[in-house]
C-alpha cells in the first residue's frame, strides 16, 4: 500500500500539538509497517530526522501552507496532485485538512473543533477559514479519528456525523516525562523560579487555555498567604496570546516568568519539579500535559469542562474554568494539603499507564487497514 501523509507540522525546534501527534504517530507507522510506502508531503525544507525509514518518500510541496489561502492552494492543487503523481492509495491527515478535489480516500485528525464555540478566540481570518471548511473536510472525509470521546460526541453533535464513522483514540505522552529526585528538583527550582517552589501551565498562548483567568487567581493567591510560590508558563504566543505579558500588575512581574518554547528534554524537568500542574482551558480536545504531570508525579489541578475529566480521571482536583474564584479556592486547597497532592500524585502515576503513543498508534492503522480495505 502507498499512503501518503500531511506532514507540514515536522518542523525542527518548533513542534507543538499537531507537530508532536504527527511524529509519535507517524514514527510508529513507518518503523511498524516496512512492507508498506509512506509519501510523506512537507511545504517546506524538512529535517532529515523526520525521515523515519527506508520506506519514506519525501516530498516538499509548493507553496508554504500558513495562511487560510495558502492552505486551500496547498491541499486542493498541491496535494491533490501529488496523489495522483504518487500513485497514493490513501491520504492520512494528522491535522484534519483535506483536499476537496481528490476521490482517493482520506482520513483526518478532528482533534477538536474549539472554533465553532469560540470563534471569538480566533482572528477573523483562520476563524472563517476552519469554519467553512471543517464541515466540508467531515464530510469529505471517508473515516475521521479524534483523540477523545468528549470530541467524538462533538464533532458529531455539531456536524450531524454518524458515530460510526469517527473513531476515537486517546493520546500518549513522552517517556521522557518521570518523577525527578529532590536534589534534581532543587536545581530546577535555582534555575527556573528563583529557588521558590512553582505552579506550572504548558501550553500555547492561546485564549482558549484560559490564562487570563489563571493569571487572576494567582494574583489573589499571592493576597491569601501564598506568595511563596512563584508561577512558570511555559509556551509560546498564538495570535492573541501576547498581550498577556503586559497585563500583569507590576507587583507580580517579578513572580511569574514566560519561557517561551523549552525543548521536550527541559520541559520534562520542569514539570517533574513543579508543586502543581495548573491547566484550567475552558476547551480542550485532549490535554496531553495533564498525561505528562501525572507520569511526572505532578499534583494537578484541572478544568472541568470538554475532554478535561476524561483524561485526567479521579487524578486531578477540578475547578469550573470561568470562576477564578473557583480556581483560586482550589489552588489553595491543593497548596495546603499535602496529603491530598500525594494521593493524586499515586492515582497520577498509576493512570498515566492508559496513555500509550503505541496503542495511538496501533488505533490509526487499524483504521487505515479498514478504510484501504473498503474502498
Amino acid at each position: 500500500m502507498r499512503i501518503a501523509i500531511n506532514t507540514r507540522f515536522l518542523l525542527t525546534h518548533k513542534m507543538e500539538g499537531f507537530g508532536w501527534y504527527t511524529f509519535e504517530i507517524v514514527k510508529r507507522l513507518v518503523e511498524n509497517h516496512p512492507e508498506h510506502t509512506f509519501i510523506f508531503f512537507f511545504d517546506r525544507a524538512y529535517d532529515e530526522r523526520f525521515i523515519f525509514g527506508e520506506n519514506v518518500t519525501p516530498v516538499v510541496l509548493k507553496p508554504q501552507a500558513r495562511h487560510p489561502i495558502l492552505f486551500k492552494i496547498w491541499f486542493d492543487r498541491s496535494v491533490t496532485k501529488a496523489l495522483k503523481k504518487h500513485k497514493a492509495d490513501i491520504f492520512f491527515s494528522p491535522d484534519g485538512y483535506l483536499s476537496l478535489r481528490t476521490e482517493i480516500p482520506q482520513i483526518g485528525v478532528i482533534h477538536d473543533i474549539n472554533f465553532e464555540h469560540f470563534p471569538e478566540d480566533l482572528p477573523k481570518s483562520p476563524r472563517n477559514y476552519l469554519r467553512k471548511y471543517f464541515p466540508k473536510f467531515a464530510n469529505k472525509a471517508n473515516h475521521i479519528l479524534t483523540v477523545s470521546e468528549s470530541s467524538k460526541q462533538d464533532i458529531c453533535g455539531t456536524y450531524n456525523i454518524d458515530p460510526d464513522k469517527i473513531s476515537a483514540s486517546w493520546n500518549g505522552a513522552s517517556d521522557v516525562f518521570k518523577p525527578l529526585s529532590d536534589v534534581e528538583q532543587e536545581k530546577v527550582r535555582a534555575q527556573y523560579s528563583n529557588g521558590k517552589p512553582y505552579l506550572l501551565f504548558v501550553g500555547a498562548l492561546h485564549p482558549r487555555k484560559n490564562l487570563k483567568r489563571l493569571l487572576a487567581a494567582y494574583e489573589q493567591l499571592s493576597k491569601s498567604g501564598h506568595s511563596a510560590f512563584e508561577l512558570i508558563i511555559v509556551g509560546e504566543a498564538l495570535w492573541k496570546g501576547s498581550e498577556l505579558e503586559s497585563e500583569i500588575s507590576n507587583s507580580l512581574k517579578e513572580h511569574i516568568h514566560f519561557t517561551g518554547h523549552v525543548p521536550l528534554e527541559e520541559l520534562a524537568r520542569v514539570m517533574a519539579s513543579a508543586t502543581v500542574f495548573t491547566f484550567v482551558p475552558y476547551f480542550e480536545g485532549f490535554g496531553i500535559p495533564l498525561v505528562e504531570a501525572m507520569k511526572s508525579g505532578t499534583a494537578i489541578l484541572s478544568g472541568n469542562k470538554t475532554s478535561l475529566p476524561e483524561v485526567a480521571g479521579d487524578a486531578a482536583l477540578y475547578c469550573d474554568p470561568f470562576d477564578v474564584d473557583d480556581i483560586h479556592e482550589k489552588l489553595v486547597t491543593l497548596l495546603d494539603n499535602k496529603t491530598l497532592r500525594a494521593d493524586l500524585i499515586q492515582k497520577g502515576l498509576e493512570r498515566s499507564k492508559l496513555f500509550s503513543w503505541d496503542k495511538s498508534a496501533e488505533n490509526v492503522w487499524n483504521v487505515i487497514a479498514k478504510t484501504a480495505e473498503r474502498s
